[in-house]
């Protein structure tokens, strides 16, 4: 993967679906802690590495208006976030988890669907870099992540996933999500996609 043509983007890493404490804690259920501390340890590796190869990063975060007046309740799963009361902007919820914070310099754009460039301005942002490629982790595997990879493939971008640094609302769903995209991205792990990054120095 050619760094200077690549773009890292970071989805959901939020307390909200990340955090024991969180409202969904999609993929990260309190049966999964040793997994939920290996995804985090994971995109944790992968932010780490993009900055230290100069590779540009991109944070999505969800976020609902209070009452949840912005989101259309046309889908079971929207009508979950607001029979729970969650990701209220301005609340602990959609915060970035500890550890998985965006840097000063480093743009962060908010969404509320599925795909992260359905009502955010991640299109804009990347036409800035004009990148051929990107790599794409975040948690839901099955929602956010399969979303924005799909999207990303019908407008032309070369897709990778890092499978570890994701998750979702079990491992067998989250398995699946990766089946389902053999065929539009490259499934790779955190440690190939760094190492390759590296090779380019």
């Amino acid at each position: 993967m050619a760094k200077g043509e690549c773009v890292l983007v970071a989805l959901h890493y939020q307390n909200e679906n990340c955090h024991p404490d969180g409202k969904i804690r999609i993929g990260l259920a309190a049966d999964a802690e040793d997994w939920r501390r290996d995804v985090m340890a994971a995109a944790g590796r992968l932010l780490a590495g993009g900055r230290q190869h100069g590779v540009p990063l991109v944070h999505v975060r969800y976020a609902m208006h209070a009452g949840h007046a912005n989101l259309v309740p046309n889908a079971p799963v929207f009508r979950q976030i607001i029979d729970q009361d969650a990701w209220v902007e301005g609340t602990w919820g959609t915060e970035f988890i500890a550890g998985l914070e965006p840097a000063a310099d480093e743009i962060v754009v908010s969404h509320s669907r599925m795909s992260g460039f359905h009502g955010s301005q991640l299109a804009e942002v990347l036409a800035h870099w004009r990148p051929r490629q990107l790599v794409i982790a975040g948690v839901s595997t099955t929602y956010v992540v399969e979303a924005t990879a799909r999207h990303a493939v019908d407008v032309g971008y070369e897709v990778s996933v890092a499978h570890d640094a994701c998750a979702t609302g079990s491992r067998q769903a989250h398995e699946a999500s990766l089946a389902a995209m053999e065929l539009l991205c490259e499934i790779r792990s955190v440690d190939e996609i760094v190492e390759g990054w590296a090779g380019e120095n």
